[in-house]
């Protein structure tokens, strides 16, 4: 019989939200095939412990200092190291006894971990989309230099991964990235007015954190995912494709030049492309729910609308503009996601927050780490401000 290969030594960025909590489920699953050294957490003293309990890592991190000695206290008697802040999750990932940087921390927050992941040659599961609708450029290129290779964790970009499988010498025409359209999918922009929070939240298909459940609901997360996908992919704007697929059931898809479209399907379900993105090459075998034809006899396609949702089309003109555009766009969006969910802004009142300061922010066409940075807390000190000024109800 083949000798079992020594299991893969993870590192889980963002361990207590939904990404993270889902790649404990395949670890648990996988534990032949998983070894969990790291998890930090941001807030969520109580998971973590119970996390760390469970599976034992070498070391843990609390991104908020204040719980440190809650953590380190529960921990102790397992002999966990602890460290605390988010200093600590850079110099973290650097441990030698990692070999993949599953990095689910939500928003820009990712950035520098990653960054720090990849200085140190550490292969990425990328759940953070973020980090390259931030510095895709700036990424891509020092994993380049590194020879560290990025795994696409989101649905969308794991099918079109899985589809290029075997196809890295056939040049790409384009890709399509398919929506589910939310849950206000059908809505007119008028009608949008009125929704609340806990409508945004509740996606058809898909369980997710609520940040982008909500960027699920307005489509900006589609607009993020399409500029994730020029950097991963090596593509231009023109190449990249969206179109709404109500039952999530094709997760994306490539034409090829010759005309051919290859595309990956599979019931919603974020686990099995957590599951490719670690195991890759391999493909682990599975008691998961398998998708059939006959309870799904129609799949169905539709344009965005994007009079309705217009963080779509803001996106898509970022990833145009290029430059420090798109970490405009997504400073302002976390912002704007922020007051929705504390009832500071309409729904369609996140647009206009964005669109905002898109028009007002200064624009650098090839931005440092520092101009990154200093374009960042700019726009998002601009945007708390408006909310003081502005009442973004439209």
């Amino acid at each position: 019989m083949p000798q079992q290969p020594a299991p893969k030594r993870i590192a889980i960025l963002g361990s207590t939200g939904s990404i993270g909590t889902q790649a404990l489920e395949v670890a648990r699953q996988q534990s032949a095939r998983f070894q969990v050294e790291l998890l930090s957490a941001g807030r969520n003293a109580a998971l973590l412990i119970a996390q760390a309990k469970e599976f034992k890592p070498n070391a843990v991190v609390i991104g908020d200092e204040s719980r440190y000695l809650e953590v380190r206290d529960a921990l102790f008697p397992l002999g966990i190291k602890v460290f605390a802040g988010a200093t600590a999750i850079e110099q973290a990932v650097a441990m030698e006894d990692i070999d993949v940087v599953l990095t689910a921390m939500v928003g820009y927050a990712g950035l520098r971990p990653t960054m720090a992941a990849i200085a140190a040659g550490k292969a990425i599961a990328l759940a953070n989309k973020e980090t390259l609708v931030v510095a895709g450029e700036l990424v891509t290129r020092a994993a380049r230099a590194k020879g560290v290779n990025i795994y696409p964790v989101d649905s969308e970009h794991s099918a079109i991964f899985q589809c290029l499988a075997g196809e890295w010498d056939n040049p790409v025409e384009k890709i399509v990235l398919t929506a589910s359209g939310g849950p206000f999918r059908g809505k007119t922009k008028a009608e949008l007015a009125a929704v609340t929070r806990e409508q945004a939240l509740k996606h058809p298909n898909w369980d997710m954190g609520a940040k982008i459940t909500i960027d699920s609901a307005s489509l900006m997360n589609k607009g993020l995912e399409a500029i994730e996908a020029k950097w991963l992919f090596s593509l231009n704007p023109e190449q990249i494709e969206i179109i709404v697929h109500p039952q999530s059931i094709i997760h994306s898809l490539v034409q090829f030049r010759d005309g051919s479209l290859k595309a990956q399907l599979g019931l919603p379900d974020m686990k099995l492309p957590i599951q490719y993105a670690l195991a890759y090459p391999q493909r682990l075998a599975t008691d998961w729910p398998r998708f059939d034809f006959t309870q799904y006899p129609s799949l169905t396609f539709e344009p965005p609308d994007m009079e309705a949702f217009p963080n779509l089309g803001l996106a898509l003109e970022a990833m145009q503009r290029g430059g420090n555009a798109p970490c405009v766009l997504n400073a302002a969006n976390e912002v704007a996601v922020e007051a929705f969910l504390q009832g500071k802004t309409s729904f369609p009142g996140m647009s206009d927050m964005v669109a905002d300061r898109l028009a007002k922010a200064t624009f650098v066409a090839s931005p440092t780490l520092d101009d990154l940075e200093a374009s960042d807390a700019e726009t998002r000190l601009a945007a708390r401000e408006s909310l003081k000024t502005t009442p973004w109800s439209s």
